[in-house]
């Protein structure tokens, strides 16, 4: 019943854009903290960025600081990562994640990033 579904990915040259939604269902969406990681081959999950279930407070891994942005809308249950300046470096399995109380947490299943000339 609870799903959160990533797209937006997709390959893009080096200096490019992208921007990736998340839809939630099936839980209340404006009660949840929301955020995104990354995952390259053969590499550990990495934290991305992150955003409070006002929207008001957001932060972000030194490694996309300054080139991506997160931002939610509630009314559309939707939780977006706007990134730009892309690296090769960026490539990787990008996945949201849903954090509400007491540790409840829900995933999605990844959109593919890739970044290359």
């Amino acid at each position: 019943q609870v799903h959160l579904v990533e797209s937006g990915g997709g390959l893009v040259q080096p200096g490019g854009s992208l921007r990736l939604s998340c839809a939630a269902s099936g839980f209340t969406f404006s009660d949840y903290g929301m955020n995104w990681y990354r995952q390259a081959p053969e590499k550990e999950r990495e934290f991305v960025a992150t955003i409070a279930r006002t929207g008001s407070l957001t932060n972000y891994a030194d490694s996309v600081k300054g080139r991506f942005t997160i931002s939610r809308d509630n009314a559309k249950n939707t939780v977006y990562l706007q990134m730009n300046s892309l690296k090769p470096e960026d490539t990787a399995v990008y996945t949201c994640q849903a954090i509400g109380r007491y540790g409840r947490s829900y995933w999605g299943q990844g959109t593919q990033v890739t970044v290359s000339s």
